[in-house]
C-alpha cells in the first residue's frame, strides 16, 4: 500500500507549518489596500472616480504627506485627510445676461466655460449654475445658451430642440477657402471607435445636416455662417473637417493652432412658455474681426 501525504492547495502554508519563520512574519504583516479604496470606506458620499480625482488633484494626505496616486497601497488605520479647496476653476468665466424673465434665462456663453459638471465632483464653474440645462454647447464654443428656472420649463423647451422646432446659427473661422461658397452637407456622423470621445463621417451613422454659406474670405480663412438642422455632438468641426475646411483653433478635428475655438453660437429662435416666438442673439466676439 503506498501512502501519500497531503497536497497543501497554498504551498506557503506548507511552508509555515514546517518552521519557515521568515514567512510567517510575512504572512502576519498587515494587508495593504489602494488608497482610493481605503477613502471609499471613509468617505461614502463620493464614488471612485471622485476621489481618483481629489487625489490626482492634490486634495489627499495620507499620515501628514500628498498622496500620489490613486493605486497607492497602505495599511488600514493611516490616518487620511481630504481637503476640497472653496475656490473654483474658471471663476471669472461668467456669461453675460442676454434676457431673462420668470421662467428662462438666456445667456451668452463665454469659450472656456463647461456646460454641465464631469463626474459627481466638478472643481469649475458650469453653465449649470446659472439655472437647468436645456441644451449644450462645447466647453470652447461661444455664444447663446438658454437654461430654464423650473423642471417644467426645462422639459418644455427640451421638446423643441428634440422635435427640431428650435432654430440655430453659428459662424466659425475655418481654414482656407470652401469650393463653394455656400451648400448643404448630408453627412451621417458616428463615434469613432479608435477615438470613443470623438465622431466622424459614416455612412452608417446618424443622420447630420448643416447649411453653410462664405460670409467673408482672405484665402487664408474663411468665416462662414452654419445652420445646423439636427444636433450632434461635434456636427460642426467634423462637418468642416470634412469638407477640408477644419474650425480654427480646433484641439481636436483641425491641425491650426489658434488662442481659441473659432465657432460662436450667433442666434437661437425658439418659442417662450406662453407661446412667444422669439430669437436671441449673441454678437460676434471681437476675437472674430482681429483674424481678418
Amino acid at each position: 500500500m503506498i501512502i501519500t501525504g497531503k497536497k497543501f492547495s497554498k504551498p506557503e502554508m506548507s511552508r509555515v507549518i514546517n518552521g519557515d519563520k521568515e514567512l510567517a512574519k510575512e504572512l502576519d504583516k498587515p494587508e495593504k489596500v489602494r488608497l482610493d479604496i481605503l477613502m471609499g470606506e471613509i468617505f461614502k458620499s463620493y464614488n471612485r472616480s471622485s476621489l481618483q480625482k481629489f487625489i490626482e488633484f492634490g486634495f489627499v494626505t495620507v499620515d501628514g504627506k500628498m498622496a500620489k496616486k490613486p493605486n497607492q497601497k497602505f495599511e488600514r488605520g493611516v490616518k487620511i485627510d481630504l481637503k476640497i479647496p472653496d475656490t473654483m476653476k474658471n471663476a471669472d468665466l461668467v456669461p453675460k445676461v442676454i434676457y431673462e424673465d420668470g421662467n428662462v434665462v438666456v445667456l451668452n456663453k463665454p469659450a472656456g466655460l463647461l456646460s454641465m459638471a464631469k463626474g459627481q465632483y466638478c472643481p469649475e464653474n458650469t453653465l449649470e449654475r446659472y439655472g437647468l440645462l436645456v441644451h449644450r454647447l462645447d466647453r470652447d464654443t461661444s455664444g447663446v445658451v438658454i437654461m430654464a428656472k423650473s423642471p417644467e420649463v426645462q422639459m418644455f423647451l427640451k421638446k423643441q430642440f428634440q422635435d427640431r422646432k428650435t432654430h440655430k446659427t453659428y459662424y466659425a473661422i475655418v481654414s482656407g477657402r470652401p469650393k463653394l461658397d455656400e451648400a448643404k452637407l448630408d453627412l451621417p456622423l458616428a463615434r469613432d471607435l479608435k477615438r470613443p470621445t470623438t465622431f466622424r463621417v459614416d455612412p452608417n451613422g446618424k443622420a447630420s445636416e448643416t447649411y453653410y454659406k462664405v460670409i467673408k474670405t482672405d484665402d487664408k480663412h474663411s468665416l462662414v455662417e452654419l445652420k445646423p438642422t439636427t444636433g450632434r455632438t461635434h456636427q460642426l468641426r467634423v462637418h468642416m473637417k470634412y469638407l477640408g475646411h477644419p474650425i480654427l483653433g480646433d484641439p481636436v478635428y483641425g491641425d491650426e493652432k489658434a488662442d481659441r475655438l473659432y465657432l460662436h453660437a450667433s442666434k437661437l429662435e425658439i418659442t417662450l412658455p406662453g407661446g412667444k416666438r422669439v430669437t436671441f442673439e449673441a454678437e460676434l466676439p471681437e476675437e472674430f474681426k482681429d483674424v481678418f
